[in-house]
């Protein structure tokens, strides 16, 4: 099928130009100037459909880098399949993901990479590909690491937290970052010192401080820091490029800043709950229907900080300076009832996570309109770097011939409402973003060639996105 997009602004990274996309089957074939006879006097006539976008953006379609659709998790499992959570993200402009496989201290890493791909088969409304989790970094992990870099997984994710289930000590981190030096994939870090977290959990509820405000108070950003500091001198160590993952604190960010400074391969992402949210207005919140369990609904891990700090201010001037490159969701969500609610005597049990696959583009577009970032900012942080950064530039995240047909008609005159009964398709009971008002809308979405989403219906089904194998990252210094 041919399709003309015509009359729109087209944005890329590089900045914006008023152009003609036509895609021809799954791939963008042309991007013209308005007018150009350069294939034909006539070209509407030979398409099969033209869609008019004047007066609105065109731009690449978004690549969220950090999901977690049915992830087991604390005794439960996120609330989002790989079909409900890749439809709600093509409705919000998002059309590839890059979800992880999960290894427990254990488990066989490739047994969980094949577990992974038969959820994701034949389920997804749009593109995907895996990180790998390493819990237990042993000889055959180091193996599987090669392995996985010929199925197109080259990253790889490690924990500083969560004894038991995740941490990695040290030596362990050490030993895969080594492997990562010689084979090029990414190292990506969840980057919290777990001890000190566990012993402030034990000590807040011998106090009998068991509300979810105390999640956050427990998470201190000086183990944030001091994580983030250890984990650029053991990848400075190594020689291994380094990956943080979903940075909160202000003070992680001068971590990151001052080893890129110094020249190394030090990268990083923040998440929207990070720009917008808060420990005092959504950890410490109260309703009538949960009283001060009402901040279960925002229990995430690096959690909320306070406002007071200033660190949500920090974060958009890390995103400005290129401190901080890309915007991921950290996708991970529960419902209130059933899920988050096993916490609702101990904040500890609340399964960590927050849902915002479908509403990324749009709140980070609201940082376009109030003068934050610029438009093509926008694009860079939430398509562009991602698919530097892993591995599928060229393919993704850019409106240029030979590109995927990913594409999405934005109306920066429309309007978006977000919440339960709104602009809600993720699988939850509630939604993090209740109330937030959006200056933007997304109208239409393409996935390789194909029209999913257009004037809020889901045009596509289930099935239609596709596994990408990924190269080694293009983002390197």
């Amino acid at each position: 099928m041919k399709t003309l997009i015509k009359g729109g602004t087209v944005v890329n990274a590089t900045g914006t130009a008023t152009a003609d996309v036509l895609i021809d089957g799954e791939t963008i074939a042309a991007v013209l100037a308005p007018g150009s006879t350069l294939l034909g006097f006539d070209i509407e006539r030979n398409v099969d459909q033209v869609v008019d976008a004047t007066g609105k953006y065109v731009i690449p379609g978004g690549i969220d880098a950090h999901t977690h659709m049915q992830m087991p998790f604390g005794g439960t499992e996120a609330s989002d399949t790989f079909e409900t959570g890749t439809r709600a993200a093509a409705h919000g402009g998002t059309t590839s993901i890059i979800d992880f496989v999960v290894q427990y201290a254990g488990e066989n890493i490739l047994d969980q990479y094949n577990l992974w791909q038969g959820k994701a088969a034949g389920q997804c409304a749009v593109d995907y590909g895996f990180h790998q989790i390493l819990s237990d970094v042993q000889d055959s992990s180091l193996t599987a690491m090669d392995e996985l870099i010929n199925e197109g997984v080259t990253s790889f994710k490690l924990f500083m937290a969560y004894k038991g289930v995740f941490l990695s000590d040290d030596g362990q981190i050490v030993k895969a970052m080594q492997r990562a030096s010689d084979n090029g994939s990414l190292i990506m870090m969840h980057a919290e010192n777990g001890s000190v977290i566990d012993l402030l959990v034990k000590q807040h509820l011998e106090r009998g401080e068991t509300t979810p405000y105390y999640h956050g108070v427990s998470r201190p950003w000086q183990a944030e820091e001091e994580a983030t500091h250890r984990a650029i001198m053991l990848a400075n160590l190594t020689g291994a490029p380094l990956y943080i993952v979903h940075v909160s604190a202000k003070q992680a960010v001068e971590q990151i800043a001052a080893a890129r400074d110094n020249g190394q391969n030090v990268f990083a992402e923040t998440c929207p709950q990070y720009l917008y949210l808060s420990l005092e207005d959504q950890l410490g919140a109260s309703s009538p229907e949960w009283g001060d369990f009402e901040g279960a609904k925002w229990v995430c891990s690096t959690p909320l900080r306070s406002k007071h700090e200033g660190h949500q201010h920090h974060m958009w001037q890390g995103l400005r300076t290129n401190d901080l490159q890309v915007i991921s969701t950290d996708h991970c969500p529960f419902c209130m009832k059933g899920q988050k609610d096993m916490g609702l005597a101990d904040f500890s049990k609340i399964p960590n996570g927050i849902g915002s696959v479908e509403h990324r583009m749009d709140l980070i577009y609201q940082g376009v309109v109030m003068g934050e970032i610029s438009l093509p900012r926008w694009v860079e942080l939430t398509s562009t770097t991602p698919a530097r950064m892993f591995g599928i530039y060229g393919k993704k995240g850019v409106i240029q011939p030979g590109a995927d047909g990913d594409v999405v008609i934005y109306d920066p005159n429309g309007h978006t409402s977000i919440g339960v009964g709104k602009t809600h398709h993720m699988n939850m009971d509630y939604s993090a973003w209740e109330g937030y008002e959006i200056d933007g809308h997304v109208d239409t979405v393409f996935s390789r060639g194909r029209m999913i989403v257009d004037d809020d219906s889901y045009l596509g089904r289930k099935g239609d996105g596709a596994y990408f194998k990924r190269g080694l990252s293009q983002y390197l210094i």
